[in-house]
């Protein structure tokens, strides 16, 4: 039986993209929130990149679920719903779910890429007894959008994979973990994955790998900002920088001006000079220490059931208290 599919989609759109590059470039330093990342064309390169060897990310996490699957069900028994914040492929929740009892579930997958969503309810057609319900919003909406649709009854899973907690900075991510536990239930549970502190030649690997792939990753924000907003970006202009910041404990890409050059943006109404060597900073990547991750979801109201770790990576379930 194929799963039914509800769609419930909160618009993001080009409107959005254009307050931000309007918001954000005007800053100093200069930024783009990195969720734009992810267009079409930039989810598929975001793929490809988790199939890089230099990126050990997605492998370790998608071998720690096939191998603690079964613990992990046990733990949060009896299950009724389950939320994915950034499904990607839906490889890693189909992973989960392979071990589950078949019986009625809802699934919520919230992403702002389109294509994400579309890719992870291919993924999960083969299950049966699952209502999927993709919500096509940044993650506070989606989570807000659950919250007020839920049922009583049974316990809900959310699972927020991938090191995606690493792009918000210390602040952000204590802040979103507290909104994502007011979103929840007593009782509910939080799986979080998280990558951990490893060399900085593995990093800096991971984040500017030889083929070129990430940077390309990067320099389609710039091709995004061109199509939809009529920017007018010289992409021979810029190059992709990947930095580790020791003191922050976070990997940084950005985009560099390798000259002094004019840049218009009509869309979000920017005109802007950018001086040789000035950077676009894109995304932030923040790594961790395993008992941090203890921590840190101990602070926004959950406390720790299990954490298993391997290969410089810590995949953490807490539940709501």
């Amino acid at each position: 039986m194929r799963p039914s599919v509800a769609r419930h989609t909160i618009p993001t759109g080009r409107s959005r993209f254009a307050e931000d590059v309007a918001n954000h470039l005007s800053q100093t330093p200069r930024q783009l929130p990195s969720d734009h990342l992810y267009d079409e064309l930039g989810s598929a390169l975001f793929e490809a990149i988790c199939r890089l060897p230099w990126y050990e990310i997605t492998r370790v996490e998608q071998r720690l679920l096939e191998r603690r699957a079964h613990e992990i069900l046990s733990l949060v028994h009896p299950l009724s719903t389950v939320v994915e914040l950034g499904p990607g492929n839906g490889l890693k929740l189909t992973t989960l779910l392979s071990a589950r009892p078949t019986r009625p579930m809802t699934v919520h997958l919230v992403d702002v890429s389109s294509a994400a969503l579309e890719a992870s309810g291919r993924a999960l057609a083969s299950h049966a007894d699952l209502v999927v319900v993709p919500h096509e919003a940044t993650y506070e909406a989606g989570l807000t959008d659950i919250a007020g649709a839920r049922r009583a009854g049974g316990r809900s899973l959310t699972l927020f994979l991938g090191s995606n907690i690493g792009n918000f900075d210390p602040p952000g991510a204590n802040a979103f973990l507290r909104f994502l536990r007011g979103a929840t239930s007593t009782g509910d549970s939080l799986l979080l994955g998280a990558d951990l502190v490893k060399s900085e030649v593995e990093l800096l690997l991971a984040y500017d790998d030889p083929l070129g792939v990430t940077a390309a990753f990067n320099m389609n924000l710039l091709v995004r900002a061109n199509r939809e907003l009529d920017a007018d970006f010289d992409l021979g202009g810029f190059t992709h920088r990947a930095i580790w910041n020791a003191g922050a404990s976070r990997i940084e890409m950005h985009l560099v001006s390798v000259r002094r050059q004019r840049v218009r943006v009509p869309a979000a109404n920017l005109d802007i000079t950018f001086e040789t060597g000035e950077t676009i900073w894109t995304e932030s990547s923040y790594k961790y220490h395993a008992d941090n991750v203890v921590a840190m979801v101990e602070r926004a109201g959950f406390v720790t059931t299990h954490q298993w770790s391997e290969g410089g990576f810590a995949l953490t379930l807490a539940e709501a208290r």
